[in-house]
C-alpha cells in the first residue's frame, strides 16, 4: 500500500492520498446540499442500491419478509419509498440472514441509515487493511482508491464484503473461530464464498470451515424462525428471474459488469459465449486456488490469490465490489513493500477501474487480472528462487 524504500515519496504518496479523500468528501457534501446524494430536495430518498436495502428492512419489520423477494410488490414498495416513479433495476437478491441486517437499518430514518450504514462498514474496511499491512498510514491510501467513491456514492456492500474477506484470512492461521463466524457472515453474498471451501479444503483448515458451517447454520435457522423458513424458498425461487433480468437481458447494462461474461455481452457476445467465458475463467481460477493453497508459497501470497479468484471467478461483480482488491494488495505489501513492476501494475489497475468510471467501459474486470499478475510475478519469482 505504500512505495518501496528506494523511492523518497512516501510522504508524497501519503500527502496525494490525503487530498483524494478529501476531494472525495468535498465532493460528497457538496452534491448532499445541492440534493444529488441521499436524498432529495423534499426529502426524499434518490433511487440508488441503498433505497433496496432500506426498503427490504422495512418489509421485514412490518412482517412482510416475502414482499422483498416478490418482484412486484417490492417495486411497489420502493415507488412508495421514493414518492414517485423512476428509471432502473433495484433488486434484493440477498439471503434471509442479511434481512437481520436491514431491518436493523430500517428502523433508521433513511439519510442517517445511509450515512451509518456506510461510514461503519467503511470503517471496518479501513481498520481490516490497517490490521493486514500493520500500518495505518495504508487506511488513507486505500479509502483514495477510486472503488472507496463508487461505494459510498451508492451504499452498497463493497466495504463490507471485504472486510469480512479479511477477517477470514487474518484469522484463518491461529483463530479458526473468528474465521469461521466471518466466513459465516459472508453468506450474505454467496457468490464471493463459492472457493473458499476449495482453499480451506486445500490448505488444510477443517477447523475453520466446520465453525464456519455451523455458524452459517445457526445463522440460517434463526434468520427462518424470525422471518418465516418460507423467505428461503422465495429467495431461490426469485434467483432465476434476478439472473435472467441482470444477466441475459442485460438489465443494469453489461458494462456494470467487472467479470469476464459481462466484458463478453458488452462486446456483443450471446449469453452462450458470455457463459462459455466464464466458465473457461471460473474453471481456471478455481484450479489455481487448489494449486496455491496446497503449495509452499507463503500464506500471504495464498490470501491475496483467493483475494483475486474470488472477483474473477463469478460473473456478478460490479464496481462497488472492487474493495476487495485494497485487501488483496494489502496481503502482497504485508509480505513484502512493492517494487516498480509492482507499482505500475496496481497504477494499471487503477486506470482500469477508471476507464470505467469515466467512460462506462467494463474494464475494471482487468484490475482484478492486474491484482493475479502481481501475485503470478510473485510466485514466479519464488520458483526461481527454489
Amino acid at each position: 500500500m505504500a512505495p518501496t524504500r528506494g523511492f523518497s515519496s512516501d510522504k508524497l504518496t501519503l500527502a496525494v492520498a490525503a487530498g483524494v479523500v478529501a476531494g472525495y468528501v468535498g465532493y460528497l457534501v457538496q452534491l448532499f446540499a445541492a440534493h444529488g446524494w441521499i436524498v432529495d430536495a423534499n426529502g426524499q430518498p434518490l433511487p440508488t442500491d441503498f433505497m433496496s436495502l432500506w426498503t427490504a428492512g422495512h418489509l421485514a419489520l412490518r412482517g412482510e419478509s416475502l414482499s422483498a423477494y416478490e418482484p412486484h410488490l417490492r417495486h411497489a414498495a420502493q415507488l412508495a419509498v421514493v414518492g414517485h416513479s423512476f428509471h432502473g433495476y433495484f433488486d434484493f437478491a440477498y439471503p434471509p440472514i442479511f434481512l437481520f441486517v436491514v431491518a436493523a437499518l430500517a428502523t433508521l430514518p433513511y439519510a442517517s441509515a445511509f450515512l451509518t450504514w456506510t461510514l461503519l462498514t467503511l470503517a471496518l474496511y479501513a481498520a481490516t487493511v490497517a490490521a493486514i499491512t500493520r500500518s495505518n498510514r495504508a487506511i488513507i491510501v486505500a479509502l483514495a482508491a477510486p472503488w472507496t467513491f463508487a461505494v459510498i456514492e451508492v451504499g452498497q456492500t463493497g466495504f463490507l464484503s471485504a472486510a469480512l474477506i479479511g477477517a477470514v484470512l487474518l484469522n484463518l492461521e491461529r483463530r479458526a473461530l473468528i474465521a469461521g463466524v466471518a466466513l459465516g457472515l459472508l453468506a450474505y453474498k454467496p457468490q464471493f464464498g463459492l472457493l473458499f471451501p476449495l482453499a480451506l479444503a486445500a490448505g488444510g483448515y477443517w477447523r475453520a470451515f466446520g465453525w464456519a458451517c455451523f455458524f452459517t447454520a445457526t445463522a440460517f435457522a434463526l434468520a427462518g424462525i424470525v422471518f418465516g423458513f418460507q423467505t428461503f424458498a422465495a429467495f431461490v425461487h426469485q434467483l432465476p428471474a434476478s439472473a435472467d433480468a441482470l444477466l441475459r437481458q442485460g438489465g443494469v447494462g453489461f458494462n456494470k459488469l467487472q467479470s469476464a461474461y459481462g466484458i463478453t455481452r458488452w462486446l456483443g457476445g450471446g449469453d452462450g459465449a458470455g457463459w462459455t467465458a466464464q466458465a473457461i475463467v471460473t474453471a481456471g481460477v478455481a484450479a489455481a486456488v487448489v494449486t496455491l493453497w496446497r503449495s509452499r508459497a507463503s500464506f500471504e501470497l495464498k490470501a491475496a490469490g483467493l483475494c483475486a479468484a474470488t472477483l474473477l471467478a463469478t460473473p456478478y461483480v460490479f464496481a462497488y465490489d472492487l474493495p476487495l482488491l485494497a485487501v488483496g494488495f494489502a496481503f502482497l505489501f504485508r509480505e513484502h513493500r512493492f517494487d516498480i513492476f509492482e507499482l505500475f501494475a496496481i497504477a494499471a489497475a487503477l486506470v482500469f477501474f477508471l476507464a470505467f468510471a469515466l467512460f462506462a467501459i467494463p474494464l475494471a474486470l482487468f484490475s482484478s487480472a492486474a491484482l493475479a499478475v502481481m501475485i503470478l510475478r510473485r510466485l514466479g519469482d519464488l520458483g526461481r528462487a527454489t
